[in-house]
């Protein structure tokens, strides 16, 4: 009979869930965490072996891990679909823990400042999504809003949403916010066109459009620190 691959038969030094409990989460690897989420391999493969395999595919990358779909994990060989949803829900539920602040209306007084805010919710996004995060006059942020979300190369921004939105949640200011999932930083001409058009609107509405940021990746482009608003 062929030894089961489930962590429940492994040697008690071989099990995470063990190692977890005794150690620390902080004593697993990146691997052993993950066979834990896994919870078994496939015959002739430890699920150990399978993480590896998981994360082999991102060359370790649990960043790009985040950005995989639940139809690409499953091209991995061990990996059905629940594994797949699994990894799936266990990185987003990760993402959206960044997503939380202590305070609930934290200052802007940098890019940094909405970087930290805005980052965590678009660097892992395989497509294009446009936010804006609302100010009010001592520049803390009222929310962060979703405009509207695309394909990989571009999304819609409306400016009529943008400022319809502003004027519900009473917001003396904006900083605009979108990702480019293809890594390039640099605005495009209609990421400039925009800009200056929504710029235009917000001071004859009374708002200030305090920056752009475009996301791409850890990275970002500040149209305010490049002097381009």
């Amino acid at each position: 009979m062929q030894e089961s691959s489930s962590i429940k038969h492994w040697a008690e030094d071989d099990k995470p869930r063990e190692k977890l409990l005794s150690k620390g989460k902080e004593a697993l690897s990146n691997a052993e965490l993950l066979a834990i989420i896994l919870g078994s391999g496939q015959a002739g493969s430890s699920v150990i072996d399978l993480s590896r395999r998981v994360l082999s595919s991102v060359s370790d990358d649990l960043k790009s891990l985040s950005r995989s779909t639940v139809a690409e994990l499953q091209k991995i060989k061990g990996i059905g679909p629940a594994k797949a949803i699994s990894i799936v829900a266990t990185l987003e539920l990760a993402n959206r823990r960044n997503q939380v602040r202590k305070n609930h209306q934290p200052l802007i007084s940098s890019s940094v400042d909405a970087y930290d805010i805005i980052g965590p919710m678009l660097s892992t996004k395989s497509y294009e999504e446009f936010w804006i995060l609302l100010l009010n006059r001592r520049n803390q942020v009222i929310k962060p809003y979703k405009i509207s979300e695309g394909g990989v190369s571009g999304t819609v921004a409306d400016p009529k949403r943008i400022f319809k939105t502003a004027l519900e949640h009473s917001a003396s200011g904006m900083i605009l916010c979108h990702n480019h999932p293809s890594g390039n930083l640099k605005p495009s001409q209609a990421d400039i066109a925009l800009t200056r058009k929504i710029k235009a609107g917000g001071s004859q509405l009374d708002i200030a459009i305090l920056d752009h940021l475009i996301i791409a990746g850890d990275s970002y482009y500040s149209f305010a620190d490049e002097g381009n608003i």
